[in-house]
């Protein structure tokens, strides 16, 4: 298996492709844990647990995406920097980020622990579950470290347009939390703090393996003397990409919470509703999700090697690719809209049901729009430019955000004002990301 992959060169499609599957492929092995963890939580340990372990996730996804925002942001300058085939520079980003995200990470573990029950008082945990919900959240706090460190070398990985390795220690994760998850809480009885040292055993397997599989098959990665110093050139370029990708992806699930709060304002039923539609909706464009991210090492390289003319062929194939592949996902949804809701709802909550149909039929049928979102997203962050991205995620949830507010606040329109606000937030920033790119490459 190649450890590396020139993305500057070959057939486009296939390059593309050959970077995106993978990347697809662990996206899908994340989500395929998830519900696995939920169902043996529910089923094992009880209701309580549940709640306590499904109220600690939006915690967990925005400590996660700040971390993940970091990488991301520092994979953008190390595909720019092996693009351009300036290794000695390429070396010393690999120094500088790791002080840079392993700083960060630290200051990030250390502040969650220290101030874990007023981030349990500010998320309105009933008294029932306060306790299991602040055993379950220390216990993963500490496992921030191992997160942290795989992203960093898959980062790394990536950048170099190997997805294949990454994926392979994703899945490695994957099996060792549900085999550790069945053990310590079907068999040793551990309850919530079974399924939390599950989570942070498995992850640190998979970070350690990764890690330790970079250091010693990767030679570019073996650092000298002379690349252990701080070039503030390389520390704009990193802190630039890392932080403003950090603040967009944080933005992002701020947002998505914020809809989530008015969501629960109009009862059970609706929220029981938008649980069940934002699992499928995390299947349904979890493809175009990683093709932008794949497109965003894609784009770097090329932009670090000046190959300016591929750059507008990438673009142009993954506007066919998010185009033909929205269309495609928003009927088959659309046309599955009642059994898929069937999946996480018994048939005889009616309402429930209605609801989340309602919901599917209005928001998947724009589907394409969040494709061409995340298309932008890796290619702004791939081209050096991370601060677009910022901004289409603010025009995008802000529009969302007061839209939703707004119409859901009229009695005739109720929750379709949330579910319209939603493409009408993914559209006027697309038209914003349209209108940059050509400018840009016209």
């Amino acid at each position: 298996m190649a450890i590396s992959n020139d993305l500057t060169r070959g057939n486009e499609t296939k390059v593309m492709f050959k970077l995106v599957v993978p990347m697809i492929i662990g996206n899908l092995f994340q989500q395929l844990y998830n519900v696995a963890d939920t169902i043996i939580v529910g089923r094992f340990i009880g209701p309580n647990a549940l709640a306590a372990v499904g109220s600690s996730f939006s915690v967990m996804v925005l400590l996660n995406s700040i971390i993940l925002g970091l990488c991301m942001g520092s994979s953008a300058v190390f595909s720019i920097l092996y693009g351009a085939k300036e290794i000695d520079r390429l070396k010393n980003s690999f120094f500088i980020s790791s002080c840079l995200i392993g700083l960060l990470t630290l200051v990030i573990n250390f502040l969650a622990l220290f101030f874990i029950d007023e981030i349990l008082l500010l998320l309105n945990i009933p008294q029932e579950v306060f306790a299991d919900t602040k055993t379950y959240l220390q216990i993963i706090f500490y496992g921030i470290v191992f997160t942290s460190a795989y992203n960093y070398f898959a980062a790394i990985m990536r950048s170099m347009g190997n997805t294949m390795i990454p994926l392979i220690f994703l899945i490695i994760s994957a099996v060792i939390n549900i085999i550790l998850d069945i053990v310590f809480i079907v068999s040793f009885n551990m309850g919530v703090g079974g399924a939390a040292y599950a989570t942070i055993i498995a992850q640190a397997v998979s970070a350690i393996g990764l890690a330790v599989y970079c250091i010693r098959k990767i030679s570019i990665i073996r650092l000298k003397r002379r690349h252990l110093h701080i070039n503030m050139n390389i520390v704009k370029m990193i802190g630039n990409n890392s932080i403003l990708s950090s603040i967009q992806q944080s933005v992002m699930n701020l947002g998505i919470l914020m809809i989530q709060g008015l969501v629960n304002s109009f009862g059970v039923a609706a929220m029981a509703a938008f649980a069940a539609v934002v699992k499928i909706e995390s299947f349904a464009y979890l493809p175009e999700q990683e093709f932008g991210n794949a497109f965003s090492i894609f784009i770097a390289q090329n932009h670090g090697a000046n190959k300016q003319k591929r750059i507008r062929k990438g673009i142009r194939l993954a506007i066919k690719v998010i185009t033909i592949y929205g269309i495609a996902v928003s009927i088959l949804i659309i046309l599955l809209a009642k059994p898929l809701m069937g999946i996480f709802v018994d048939t005889n909550e009616r309402e429930i049901i209605q609801i989340g149909i309602q919901y599917l039929y209005i928001v998947a049928s724009f589907y394409t729009l969040i494709g061409f979102l995340f298309m932008f997203y890796g290619l702004f962050r791939g081209i050096g430019k991370p601060e677009v991205s910022i901004v289409l995620t603010i025009i995008s949830l802000g529009t969302r955000v007061i839209l939703a507010y707004t119409l859901s606040s009229v009695s005739s329109i109720g929750l379709m004002g949330i579910w319209w606000a939603i493409p009408i937030g993914w559209a006027l920033a697309d038209i914003i990301g349209f209108y940059k790119i050509n400018k840009i490459y016209q």
